[in-house]
């Protein structure tokens, strides 16, 4: 079977595509286009209206380019709309949030409707588990019904299918064939039974060491880096989002899992891994014994197995952002001095509306300390503008303040009423024009705060990791620069900036 995944939206949702691409790599399926894949997984999001539109747009066009592929959506999106996303054009499968984990599996159990079986062609049934049906539209005598998925290769057989008989498959074992001597419409093949002990695709024909000959690895993706879902769900009142009832309530990996899984993706190669969660700064609470975001980090930090790895702490909440995890940054060992902190205004007015549980004085204090402690981190934020209620003064003030910030770059959110967040019934709305018009201009700030960043950097030495085909390569404070040709992808190098987006490589 060939796949492709489509992804929209935060780091949660990449590190749960690349969660599903290994799966579907461990059950023998490649990577392939849109155009050419059987299945395509779009995974959504639905922070704001514009990004439902997306997903449904991607469809539709997907749809259009490849009519014979099957779409399984899941995500945000789809948890919070799942009938309007299953009467999208060629859904097949519509997947909450909290079956994520379960995906693939779910897949695998779905029915296969075969067409079009005419005399020699050969059928391919990806989602055969025991119980699964195929139905045959137009079954010709001398068709062969190639199952992949529920023995490796196996082939079924049978010897006479009249209309309206069901044939019962009690031990599928590899090398097993059935020539079908007289398919008609409407019969169906039930397998119950299939064989636990088959060797897997790997044992019979693969030579590496995951679960099917194809474990994840570098370059799969087109991701270097590792992006590791160590928590979801989210349990924070916030005016304006509707992630939490997308994504239920906190939970999070033990840090014996997460250790386990570090271990198991520096084995597969990667260098870098990126840690992330919907909540990521509430890591620990739901456990018991409980844990800590900050004794998680002590335990990777720690942990002599995976040598050489650099972490990348996702997105943290600015009340989250401890002294303990900024201390543990600065000390320069395996974690890359790059925060995300959202500030979404600078206005406490407007925070007090967004419920937000912090004021402008903290988060301001807490940046020009990071900043004093580390004057080559990388501090991006996210800013909403034309929330409900916000005047031209608060306005203001929040341009004020980013202009002259430690920032180093920012995310611009223009509000969009979400129906069934607190935000939505607010009065004072602003109106688009000028919702606009403040996003242009706090993005105008945003790229003076990145030139003005990477002027202070040009001159510096970095350790990076070579991306795409080596001659791309992405520093510890997140700088993407260019470097001479002749590495391979997923090296350590070590760089000086001569310019904005280009490095000399040193010896």
């Amino acid at each position: 079977m060939k796949y492709s995944v489509i992804t929209f939206g935060c780091r949660v949702n990449q590190a749960d595509s690349l969660g599903f691409e290994e799966a579907l790599l461990a059950n023998g399926a490649t990577v392939a286009s849109v155009e050419e894949a059987d299945l395509i997984v779009v995974n959504t999001c639905s922070v704001t209206a514009t990004a439902d539109q997306g997903a449904r747009q991607i469809i539709r066009r997907v749809a259009r380019q490849n009519p014979a592929a099957r779409i399984v959506v899941t995500g945000c999106y789809a948890t919070r709309r799942p009938d309007e996303v299953g009467n999208l054009p060629h859904v097949v499968r519509v997947v909450p949030n909290d079956d994520k984990p379960r995906l693939i599996s779910i897949l695998r159990s779905a029915n296969v409707v075969a067409q079009n079986f005419s005399p020699g062609v050969e059928v391919v049934a990806q989602d055969f588990n025991p119980g699964a049906k195929v139905v045959a539209q137009d079954f010709s005598p001398g068709a062969e019904v190639v199952a992949q998925d529920f023995s490796p290769g196996v082939k079924v057989v049978a010897q006479d299918f009249s209309p309206g008989v069901e044939v019962v498959a009690q031990d599928f074992s590899p090398g097993v064939k059935v020539v079908a001597q007289d398919f008609s419409p409407g019969v169906k093949v039930v397998a119950q039974d299939f064989s636990p002990a088959v060797a897997t695709t790997a044992e019979r024909f693969g030579d590496g060491d995951g679960s099917c000959g194809a474990a994840i690895e570098p370059g799969v993706a087109g991701r270097t880096a590792f992006t590791l879902r160590v928590q979801t769900g989210c349990a924070e009142p916030c005016a304006y989002c509707i992630i939490p009832t997308t994504r239920g309530q906190p939970r999070s990996v033990p840090v014996a899992g997460v250790l386990h899984e570090v271990r198991r993706i520096a084995g597969a190669g990667f260098k870098e891994i990126a840690l992330t969660g919907v909540h990521l700064g509430s890591y620990g609470r739901d456990l018991v014994p409980g844990a800590t975001l900050v004794a998680l980090l002590r335990a990777l930090a720690d942990d002599p197995s995976p040598s050489g790895i650099r972490f990348r702490i996702s997105s943290l909440e600015p009340m989250d952002c401890t002294p303990g995890i900024v201390a543990l940054v600065a000390e320069g060992g395996c974690f890359a001095p790059h925060f995300h902190l959202p500030l979404q205004h600078a206005s406490d007015h407007v925070l007090t509306a967004m419920r937000r549980p912090y004021t402008f004085g903290y988060y301001a204090k807490l940046v020009d300390g990071i900043r004093q402690r580390m004057p080559d981190a990388s501090i991006g934020s996210d800013i909403i503008v034309g929330f409900p209620g916000e005047t031209d003064e608060d306005f203001a003030e929040l341009a004020q303040y980013l202009e002259k910030s430690p920032l180093t770059h920012i995310h611009v959110f223009p509000y969009s009423d979400r129906p069934g967040t607190a935000a939505s019934g607010m009065a004072g709305k602003v109106p688009g024009p000028i919702v606009r018009d403040r996003g242009r201009r706090i993005r105008e700030i945003s790229a003076r705060l990145t030139a003005g960043f990477l002027d202070s950097q040009v001159g510096t030495v970095h350790r990076a990791l070579t991306l795409e085909d080596g001659s791309l390569a992405v520093t510890g404070n997140y700088l993407k620069v260019r470097i001479p040709a002749g590495r391979a992808r997923n090296e350590w190098v070590s760089i000086r900036l001569a310019s904005h987006h280009e490095g000399e490589l040193l010896q």
